[in-house]
């Protein structure tokens, strides 16, 4: 029972890891691949990838006499849903390339892209849903934050954290999405599906305005296949397995760690090392993100319940 409940953090954990030190493998396969390069192969890696676990899940489910073949609507449904995430998801990875590739270092980009869990629920008032008072201060706490993340000493803001900070909004926009059409549709077929989808977007301004070669390709190959591979693929399916394990405010707590390990694998592998002033901006976005994800607590029946929701 211990063994059961220990598994779902520690996948959760590993996960994180994996998704924080992307940024560095992102970072270092900038110095071969253009952004919509890099995107457009990582982006096929990973839907090839997860295509095995889709079947694997599928024969799990057959075992089990769960499974149920889908009929024209639902992969008509598949499918439409995995376009528009796609196009999501396309533009939000598209900003977070395209602000490593032009200079932002990957622990910052990081924590400036980990602003998407704040940004979700004060969208969400635009499709009627309600926010916590608490949400407000960590909102504040945020823009404190990204001050001393972004702005630089002589007030100016740098082009590449500004991609980076479209990224945080697109992701924001894009998990909305997800929330809408993930009731429908069986979650790793969505994943392999906008994950193609963005794919296949990227192909068009990859020749339109980059030159991709095999030497670049073969120079980035760690890279993407750290990207596509695990970050996309494995720490995916660890997140799956993970989340049916773990109580969802942990869960949503420890992949949070993502920001944090960004910082720590860019300080290990490329020896970047944060300014007092940008150190100090990740404290408060840090405690911000934690924060505004703790469960508040409800009396309903004489009874306490812990809402499982940022919002």
């Amino acid at each position: 029972m211990k063994r059961n409940k220990i598994v779902g953090p520690v996948l959760l954990i590993i996960a994180a890891f994996i998704w924080g030190s992307a940024f560095v493998a992102q970072s270092e396969g900038a110095k071969y691949l253009g952004p919509f390069s890099f995107l457009c192969l990582r982006s096929f890696l990973g839907s090839a990838v997860l295509f095995p676990v889709t079947l694997i899940i599928d024969k799990s489910k057959k075992k089990k006499g769960l499974y149920a073949p889908a009929g024209k609507k639902e992969r008509k449904t598949l499918l439409v849903s995995g376009a528009v995430c796609g196009v999501f998801l396309f533009g939000a990875s598209a900003c977070q390339q395209i602000g490593l590739d032009k200079g932002t270092e990957p622990g910052k980009a990081g924590f400036i892209t980990a602003l998407y869990i704040l940004l979700v629920p004060i969208f969400s008032l635009f499709i009627g849903k309600k926010i916590r008072p608490i949400i407000w201060g960590c909102v504040a706490l945020s823009i404190g934050a990204l001050y001393l993340l972004c702005v630089k000493e002589d007030n100016t803001v740098g082009v590449a954290d500004l991609y980076v900070l479209m990224c945080a909004v697109l992701y924001a926009v894009h998990i909305l999405v997800i929330d809408k059409v993930a009731a429908d549709v069986d979650g790793v077929k969505l994943s392999m599906t906008q994950f193609f989808v963005a794919g296949m977007i990227s192909i068009v301004p990859a020749v339109l305005f980059e030159e991709i070669t095999l030497e670049a390709v073969r120079q980035a190959a760690v890279s993407l296949a750290y990207a596509g591979v695990m970050s996309s693929g494995v720490a995916f399916t660890f997140q799956i397995i993970a989340q049916k394990r773990t109580e969802p405010t942990l869960a949503s707590m420890l992949m949070s760690l993502e920001s944090v390990f960004a910082v720590l694998t860019s300080l290990v592998l490329l020896g970047q090392v944060p300014t007092l002033r940008e150190g100090l901006g990740c404290v408060m976005m840090f405690v911000a993100i934690i924060v505004a994800q703790l469960p508040e607590k409800k009396t309903v029946c004489g009874s306490k319940k812990a809402s499982q929701t940022a919002l």
